[in-house]
């Protein structure tokens, strides 16, 4: 699927973050979630141009040495293919198990994402914050990229002002209540606020379900059709300001999802940014 997503020429494959999923909470999410660095390190090795997301890493589970340690690794590996998505996360249960205030996540998201700043710009860092601390830890190998881009997830308007004072981009997690084109001028009005409106930014969007083509079976909210449909559809996205769309397909097994990535980047693709 990484290589289909490759050779269509798509800009990331993108691997989500759990750790153990609470029985209450199964039915509804499974409990298949592979480990988000150890998948897209695997993947780093299988291809050679396609970027590597977690979509999204919760590091507030995990102390920001360790997630700059993991990370740092991967983008020497991959070639400097990395972006470290980032969220606050929404399973109590899981904070819970793993001892974590589910109450705090906010606040420790914050100091997590300004540790991992200190880690990946030096090689010896140092962080003084209420969670953690450190002073003058080195850390190799060093990343490929000048700086490893951090997009920040969420809809709410905290997710909004945390990607626009702390981001390199950011991932929107299902629509914002005051929808994408006002949230995005919103973005960009408090970056400016920030003093950050000058410095390099990407916006995303979300496409919900795909399906190019007719399908001959139940795909759902899918959007599905014709190339063009599909198409227009998504430009009303980038029309709304949006820099990169996440694409996700309906398929039935890997061979479906191989075909449709295949036909996006052959026949949608191309009419979306005319």
């Amino acid at each position: 699927m990484a290589r289909a997503a490759e050779d269509a020429g798509l800009g990331y494959v993108a691997v989500c973050d759990h750790i153990a999923i609470p029985r209450d909470r199964a039915a509804a999410m499974g409990t298949a979630w592979w480990d988000t660095v150890a998948t897209l390190a695997y993947l780093a090795a299988v291809t050679e141009r396609v970027r590597l997301l977690s979509h999204i890493a919760c590091v507030t589970y995990r102390h920001p040495l360790q997630t700059a340690k993991q990370w740092l690794t991967l983008d020497r590996l991959s070639g400097g293919r990395t972006i470290l998505g980032v969220g606050a996360g929404h399973v109590d249960g899981e904070f819970a198990a793993l001892g974590v205030d589910f109450r705090q996540r906010g606040a420790l998201l914050d100091e997590a994402i300004d540790g991992l700043r200190a880690a990946f710009a030096d090689e010896f860092s140092s962080h003084d914050g209420p969670a953690w601390s450190w002073k003058e830890m080195g850390q190799r190998p060093r990343p490929v990229q000048d700086r490893i881009p951090i997009w920040v997830a969420g809809s709410s308007d905290a997710a909004l002002r945390r990607a626009a004072r702390r981001g390199d981009g950011w991932l929107p997690q299902g629509p914002p209540e005051r929808g994408m084109a006002a949230s995005i001028a919103w973005l960009h009005e408090l970056r400016a606020s920030a003093g950050r409106a000058d410095e390099p930014f990407t916006v995303g969007g979300l496409s919900g379900p795909l399906y190019v083509g007719d399908a001959g079976w139940d795909t759902g909210r899918a959007v599905a059709g014709a190339p063009e449909r599909i198409a227009a559809y998504l430009r009303k996205l980038t029309a709304a300001g949006v820099d990169q769309v996440q694409v996700a397909f309906r398929s039935r097994d890997h061979h479906e999802l191989c075909d449709q990535i295949r036909a996006f980047g052959a026949e949608v693709a191309p009419l979306v940014s005319e």
